[in-house]
């Protein structure tokens, strides 16, 4: 979620050669409309923005940290636990610095497939301090909003995160922090397994094996294989890997399109042939809840990420599961996604300053309180695979990773993954369309796949930004 693509096209410009076109650096005073709505919403085309329409606040003033981990009256002691993490961050930092910061709760629906945040930051009231997805960077980088924070950051903690930063750097400066690395897996039921009549012996390694097994265990009321149906950055994000899978891109790496491939209809296809046989459904079971969809024997098989092993430790610790490595397709090779959100400061705010110095003191210094911080993060607060080196080291020598299921996503199935990709907007929803219309209105898969590849060529043809790979 490999690189291998079948049709050149013309290239991505990258952040050099945009160099001498109207594109803005991040601190420029000109800035892009931050508009694409992710999910449900058309992507729109981004008209620049006055001078001087930054956030207004004082310098000084408290900065706002809009996140969608709070309010700690979850019923789910994991979510609790994160919002606490929070709660604590931000406490420290207040008794010890100045500007005071406040988190700001955003319900995660608004904050992952809503406008709000690309509508607060086009309008001049975008918050100091922000949580972002590898996948919506070049929305927020291309707009300008984002802080440079490598003038912050220690020596060395470039190199302590690796190739967690590549898709948050340009030109060799550090625009996000990650704070986690979520890689993606298969979820399932053992006791629906053993009901059965299967072993780990019947784990499938292709995709033809896991078909055939949800089939097999699918009923009226539970499902056999759940694959994410509801459009939206995190749909593309479990989709990615499938055409990965087969040796397909969307991007290649001289920023050709490569989408239209035998690859990318595969995948679609083998989506699509899941829900037309009834293996998979084509809504979330229990809503999206994993938790609550395997508790209520509403699924048998789920693809999900790491996070949710600290929530069936907090939330259903008697439920028996495990998870194994996404299957391949004849002839393909393992890989799977990793994704995981990163520490943001709004370049236009009053408090610009401050807002990046936080984010680098918060999970970007060398300091044992810094990246103590990131191991509690990813293997108390949560479960994640942490995206610095010290930290894993740190967290796995504190038995963070010693249990059966974190022990395989470190080991067998965190070692396979790539990174999120960053595609704009648009990029962004022609992918969704085709796997939306394929997997859910019965599309013809060639047809869609070739119609979103012209639509990104088009695109791209006079996309000015940041490279896409």
């Amino acid at each position: 979620m490999l690189q291998h693509g079948t049709e050149a096209a013309p290239a991505v410009p990258t952040a050099q050669a945009a160099a001498g076109t109207d594109r803005q650096a991040p601190h420029a005073s000109r800035r892009r409309f931050l508009t694409g709505l992710a999910g449900a919403g058309a992507a729109f085309a981004a008209p620049t923005l006055l001078t001087g329409c930054g956030t207004a606040q004082a310098k000084g003033a408290t900065m706002k940290f809009w996140n969608f981990y709070a309010p700690q009256n979850s019923p789910d002691p994991a979510i609790r636990a994160q919002a606490k993490w929070f709660t604590d961050l931000i406490d420290l930092w207040n008794s010890t610095h100045s500007p005071k910061i406040e988190l700001v709760y955003i319900p995660v629906g608004d904050y992952t497939n809503g406008a709000k945040l690309p509508t607060a930051f086009a309008t001049g009231t975008g918050p100091d301090i922000f949580l972002l997805s590898p996948g919506d960077f070049l929305r927020y980088y291309n707009g300008g909003v984002l802080a440079d924070l490598t003038p912050h950051l220690d020596h060395g903690v470039v190199e302590d995160y690796g190739t967690a930063l590549t898709s948050r750097m340009v030109d060799g400066k550090v625009y996000a922090l990650p704070m986690e690395v979520e890689p993606l897996a298969m979820f399932y039921s053992i006791d629906t397994w053993e009901k059965a009549g299967l072993s780990e012996g019947d784990i499938p390694t292709t995709w033809d094996q896991m078909l055939g097994l949800g089939d097999k265990l699918r009923t009226r009321t539970r499902a056999g294989v759940a694959f994410e149906c509801l459009p939206g950055y995190f749909q593309n994000f479990t989709w990615y890997p499938w055409m990965w899978q087969g040796g397909g891109d969307v991007v290649d790496k001289h920023g050709n399109i490569v989408f239209d491939s035998r690859a990318t209809r595969q995948a679609l296809q083998m989506w699509q042939d899941a829900i037309k046989h009834g293996i998979a459904p084509r809504t979330d079971p229990a809503a999206g809840d994993v938790i609550g969809g395997f508790k209520g024997g509403n699924v048998a098989m789920w693809q999900s990420g790491i996070w949710n092993v600290a929530s069936f430790k907090a939330f259903a610790p008697e439920y028996r599961y495990g998870v194994f490595k996404l299957p391949v397709p004849p002839g393909g090779k393992y890989v799977t996604t990793l994704g995981g959100w990163s520490f943001c400061a709004n370049a236009q705010g009053s408090n610009s300053e401050a807002a990046a110095e936080f984010c680098a003191w918060a999970i970007g210094s060398m300091k044992d309180d810094s990246i103590d911080r990131m191991v509690d993060w990813c293997i108390r607060a949560k479960s994640d695979v942490a995206p610095r080196t010290t930290a894993l080291e740190r967290g796995a020598a504190k038995g963070g990773y010693d249990s059966t299921i974190m022990k395989k996503f470190k080991d067998e199935i965190f070692p396979g993954g790539r990174a999120e990709p960053r595609y704009p907007p648009v990029v962004y929803k022609a992918i969704s369309d085709a796997i939306q219309a394929t997997m859910l209105t019965g599309a013809d898969v060639a047809a869609e796949t070739q119609r979103a590849a012209e639509s990104m060529r088009a695109y791209t043809k006079s996309y000015q930004g940041a490279s896409l790979v």
